[in-house]
């Protein structure tokens, strides 16, 4: 027999197959060239791109841009006050979600679904509708010797608040249909051997639901991280805003260089694709499971 014989016939190239290649195509190329174009940019200097414009052949790229973004900018202390607002955050809407989602998914109770809905329904509310009641009641808030401020206005805890009572209900909603996937034999049998409940929420429940954690982890710090609505209302102090509103002291009384506050944003936008490069694998990994499970 010969090798042509044996060679597998080649399947026609169906013209869908080709249309979906091609709207795909398009449409990655729609969602980077934003990007794109903001390093392009970035790499520029601000005095070319004013007298030959932005679409015209750059005759020189630098990284100066970028360094003068980082210094003008102060971006350290920035950073620095956005890790105190996001971590804490992050872990305390994490521990308090997966503790409604373990009672709510292991225990019958009349009021087990309307209480799931209550933490869920945050999530409809638009921040901007609370906004003005929100803000009064942070300056009402008085904490002397616990925030710089002596109020919850203008400081990090108002912040960490704020975004916990937000994120918690679309943890608590993931949480609960992941628990409810796990057997409720494991929980069983250790009620059987005497274990308390903390013990099952704890030691058992909890350690399985790692992948979903850090799905939900990975979500949460991005968000987070890039918030620019509450710490705009809810400080007042330059030096104490986050990250994102590092960007403002990029931007001058009378002139602006776009080239730099593009440069800004890129450096701003790292930590997050380090976060998410990171947690790559434990995040599509959460976001898979229970895809088999009926």
């Amino acid at each position: 027999m010969s090798t042509l014989a044996l060679k597998k016939p080649r399947t026609p190239v169906r013209p869908a197959r080709v249309l979906l290649h091609v709207v795909l195509a398009t449409m990655a190329l729609a969602w980077l060239a934003p990007l794109l174009w903001a390093i392009y940019a970035a790499l520029r200097p601000y005095a070319e791109t004013s007298e030959k414009g932005y679409v015209s052949w750059p005759d020189k790229l630098s990284f100066d841009n970028f360094t003068d973004a980082f210094t003008q900018s102060d971006m350290t202390h920035y950073f620095v006050n956005t890790v105190i607002i996001a971590v804490p955050a992050v872990l305390v809407t994490l521990f308090l979600s997966s503790m409604v989602a373990f009672y709510v998914s292991r225990f019958d109770f009349r009021l087990n679904l309307a209480l799931l809905l209550v933490f869920t329904a945050g999530n409809l509310l638009p921040q901007q509708v609370i906004i003005t009641p929100l803000y009064r009641l942070y300056l009402l808030v008085d904490l002397p010797g616990i925030t710089m401020s002596g109020k919850l206005y203008d400081s990090a805890l108002g912040l960490v608040l704020i975004h916990v009572a937000f994120q918690s209900g679309f943890c608590a909603f993931v949480l609960s249909n992941y628990m409810r996937s796990l057997p409720h034999e494991l929980t069983e049998a250790a009620l059987v051997d005497g274990a308390s409940v903390w013990r099952m929420y704890w030691q058992i429940v909890l350690p399985l639901c790692k992948p979903a954690m850090a799905a939900l982890g990975t979500l949460l710090s991005i968000w987070i991280y890039n918030d620019f609505f509450w710490a705009l209302v809810l400080i007042s102090t330059g030096e104490n805003m986050p990250i994102t509103s590092a960007l403002n002291n990029l931007s001058g009384t009378y002139f602006t260089d776009p080239n730099l506050v593009a440069a800004g944003a890129l450096l701003t936008a790292i930590p997050t694709l380090i976060v998410y490069f990171v947690l790559q694998r434990q995040f599509v990994s959460g976001l898979t499971l229970g895809a088999n499970k009926g």
